[in-house]
Parts: C-alpha cells; sequence; structure tokens
C-alpha cells in the first residue's frame, strides 16, 4: 500500500521522540524549517521514520534484489555520485554497460555476428527496460506499416493477466491496446496456444515473463517462439 500523499494533512509538523535535544519543537512536515538541525538529528528523524517501510528481506512480493556481496554494494556507493547520464565524462562506466550489454544479447541467442557487437541501452530497473522495448516494438511496427501504406494507429500488446502492471502502464501511456490472455484454474501463466490467437497484424510484440507475479513460474518461452514463427510463416 502507498502511503504517499501530497494532500494537506492535520499533522503538519513531524515530532520526533528520539532525534536528541536538538529538535527542541515540532519540524513541518511539509515546508523547509526556519532554521536547520544537526546532521545527526535529521539522520535519527528520517531513520525513524523509515522503520514503518517493510523488510526487503521478506518482500516475495515484488521483482527487486534483497541482498547482494558487501563488494557489490561499495561499487554502488563508489559510483553514487557520478551523473552516469554523462557518458562523456564517464566513458569507462559506459564501457562496462556496452561489455553487459553484449553479454545478455549473446546469452539470449540475438542474431549477431562473431565480429560484431550488440547495441542496448543501460536502465535502472525492468519498468524503465520494459517501457524502452515497448517503443523500439512500436516504432519499429510503425515504420514498417508505413513503408508498406498501411495504417499504423492501432498497435498492440499480448501479455497474460499475470503480467507485471508496468506492462499496463506502458500500454496506457503510450497508446498501445493491451491483450490479455485469461488464466484458469491451477494454470497461473499465459497460455502460448491463447497468446497467439489473438495475435494480428497490428500485434508489436508479445510479452512473457520468467517469474510469474502469481507463484513464480516461469512462461514457456520455448513453445510460444515456436508457435508465433510458424503463425509468421502461414501469415
Amino acid at each position: 500500500m502507498v502511503l504517499t500523499t501530497t494532500a494537506t494533512d492535520p499533522r503538519e509538523s513531524l515530532h520526533s521522540t528520539f532525534a536528541s535535544r536538538y529538535v527542541r519543537t515540532p519540524l513541518p512536515r511539509f515546508k523547509i524549517p526556519e532554521n536547520s538541525i544537526p546532521k545527526e538529528a535529521a539522520y535519527q528523524i528520517i531513520t525513524d521514520e523509515l522503520m514503518l517501510d517493510g523488510n526487503p528481506r521478506l518482500n516475495l512480493a515484488s521483482f527487486v534484489t534483497t541482498w547482494m556481496e558487501p563488494e557489490c554494494d561499495k561499487l554502488i556507493m563508489a559510483s553514487i555520485n557520478k551523473n552516469y547520464v554523462d557518458m562523456d565524462e564517464y566513458p569507462v562506466t559506459t564501457e562496462l554497460q556496452n561489455r553487459c550489454v553484449n553479454m545478455i544479447a549473446h546469452l539470449f541467442h540475438a542474431p549477431i555476428g562473431e565480429d560484431e557487437t550488440a547495441i542496448g541501452v543501460g536502465c535502472v530497473g525492468s519498468s524503465e527496460a520494459i517501457m524502452l522495448a515497448g517503443l523500439a516494438f512500436k516504432k519499429k511496427w510503425q515504420n514498417k506499416r508505413k513503408a508498406e501504406g498501411k495504417p499504423y494507429d492501432k498497435p498492440n500488446i499480448v501479455t497474460g493477466a499475470n503480467v507485471q502492471v508496468c506492462w499496463e502502464k506502458f500500454a496506457r501511456y503510450f497508446e498501445v491496446e493491451l491483450k490479455e490472455v485469461r488464466l484458469r484454474e491451477g494454470f497461473y501463466v499465459m497460455d502460448p496456444v491463447k497468446a497467439v490467437e489473438l495475435v494480428d497484424e497490428n500485434t508489436i510484440c508479445v510479452a512473457t515473463i520468467l517469474g510469474s507475479t502469481l507463484n513464480g513460474e516461469f512462461e514457456d518461452v520455448k513453445l510460444l517462439n515456436q508457435l508465433l514463427m510458424q503463425k509468421n510463416k502461414e501469415t
């Protein structure tokens, strides 16, 4: 449950019990205080509020990394002050990203030659990656339809009803029709056969997930790909 709100609240001040004697008066909740407080007190106030958050180690319901080796944490903290989008200023970081892109491309058997390199982008999370991938699918489909002189204003995507909410957001934000394959009792992933039945000339992609939001089950990507390739040959 998201508790964030910007509406006026009768509790317009923060009262801290443990932030030390430096916080003698309540702090405004939605405004910058007139006077500063010691950094230790500010840290204590924020830490106390964060105690109401859930425990990441107990989060089994979302796609998050709840633990990494200490060396990974050190690398993150050592790079946290880099404005990564400025690739000219941080070329080595960009090079590391490009290596990761190629590792993933080879892992998923992307059609690239031995002397070629894959092209991709780095993202801060899977939702952002899905948005960018969806836009790439949409633009590629639109360009193809334009070249053929066909309508290109009604793209759609096919997903299972168990798909992550970011796919629904992509469809809403970028004006793409969402076709969902309904689940059935005892089968909580997308049925490849039913998914292919929903595919038409306006379908820009079929989204599968490796780890259903309902039970963590992998969807049958291989079978779906075979069925799609067969349908493409027939149509």
